[in-house]
């Protein structure tokens, strides 16, 4: 990498862990987003605010479910696939950066092979969460302790860690966002969310990007549903969130979870729903916030794609994808792009899209 990534910050366990002093392109907080997202109507909160410490440990739960297809069916991807995705890969030196690593699970598939392939790269973690960053770089410090793998973790928002870094290194990049994160937003806010990306990165960088499916309706229903109500109390969670680190006097026995897949948006929608006409409380806000029987909060949606708009997402943003990699039930995809710019050596583009 060109340039000291490390220097004039705290070092942890031997591995870098850099908090950079950027200037942040927007401020969030979770108080100011729960008064606006209750004030709305209809309701909502951010699915950010899903992931605490205890939201966090139940997402990883469910993520071990038979019912939950979606990490199955990438760890089988990034398995069967591995070899062909590394071809893929810079010859000369690279930085492997991840958006939202999770605890890493996939991600440690492809750094072993990456390092059996003599590869030259070094890992980056991307997050905002302190907790994120240190526990997957401690970890990765213990399976790999060998200084062949260099590890940095930095936290600060996606697109402000990314352009300080392309100020401080030449490397080439591939960038991971896997899972299902770019379900999280519908299509116009993907399209925003991958042009903020395209803007941050160089000709001929790469990204590899996870996308859920559209498939048989029970299929996805079952994935946020599970029989042992694992994702029932992970959105329940955001309530007793709101009572801890809010005040409020939220009685999660007043509502109800549900979820289903909507045809029209494409997206599996989970709401919290008042069972009963109430007021709830938030004393650090100073408001009540009134709920008619049967009134929902929107906690979260998760869109799904068809093979067509991922092409039209790529071509629409600025990217061209190389290859569609899928699990023997085609009911996933991690599409590898290359970013196109001025210089880059990448094909025309004949994606056709309404």
């Amino acid at each position: 990498m060109a340039g000291d990534l490390t220097g004039g910050h705290e070092m942890k366990r031997g591995r870098g862990v850099l908090k950079p002093d950027i200037p942040q392109s927007f401020g969030r907080t979770f108080a100011l987003d729960v008064l606006e997202g209750l004030s709305q109507r209809p309701k909502r909160i951010d699915p950010v605010y899903l992931y605490d410490e205890k939201g966090s440990k139940l997402f990883q739960q469910i993520t071990t479910l038979n019912e939950y297809y979606l990490t199955q069916c990438e760890h089988e991807i990034l398995t069967l696939h591995m070899e062909e995705i590394s071809q893929s890969l810079a010859r000369q030196a690279f930085n492997l950066i991840e958006l939202g690593a999770g605890d890493g699970r996939k991600t440690v598939l492809l750094i072993e092979h990456l390092i059996r392939k003599n590869l030259d790269f070094e890992y980056i973690t991307l997050d905002i969460s302190p907790e994120s960053i240190n526990d997957l770089s401690f970890m990765l410090e213990e399976m790999f302790p060998s200084a062949r793998l260099k590890v940095t973790g930095i936290i600060a928002e996606y697109f402000d860690g990314l352009k300080w870094l392309a100020e401080r290194s030449s490397s080439r990049n591939l960038i991971l966002f896997l899972g299902s994160n770019i379900g999280n937003f519908e299509y116009p806010k993907a399209q925003k969310f991958l042009r903020h990306l395209w803007d941050c990165l160089k000709p001929d960088d790469q990204l590899l990007v996870g996308f859920d499916l559209k498939k048989d309706f029970e299929i996805l229903n079952n994935a946020y549903n599970d029989s042992g109500g694992i994702t029932r109390e992970f959105h329940l969670n955001l309530l007793d969130r709101i009572n801890r680190e809010l005040d409020g006097d939220f009685d999660r026995e007043k509502f109800l979870y549900y979820s289903g897949y909507d045809v029209i948006t494409g997206a599996v929608e989970s709401y919290l729903v008042s069972k009963e006409r109430q007021e709830v409380f938030i004393r650090k806000l100073n408001k009540i916030f009134p709920f008619e029987a049967w009134e929902p909060i929107h906690t979260e949606s998760s869109y799904k794609y068809l093979e067509s708009e991922i092409a039209c997402l790529a071509a629409e943003t600025g990217f061209q994808v190389e290859k569609d990699f899928f699990d023997s039930r085609r009911f996933f995809v991690d599409s590898l792009w290359r970013v196109k710019k001025p210089g880059s050596a990448t094909a025309p583009c004949n994606v056709e899209c309404r």
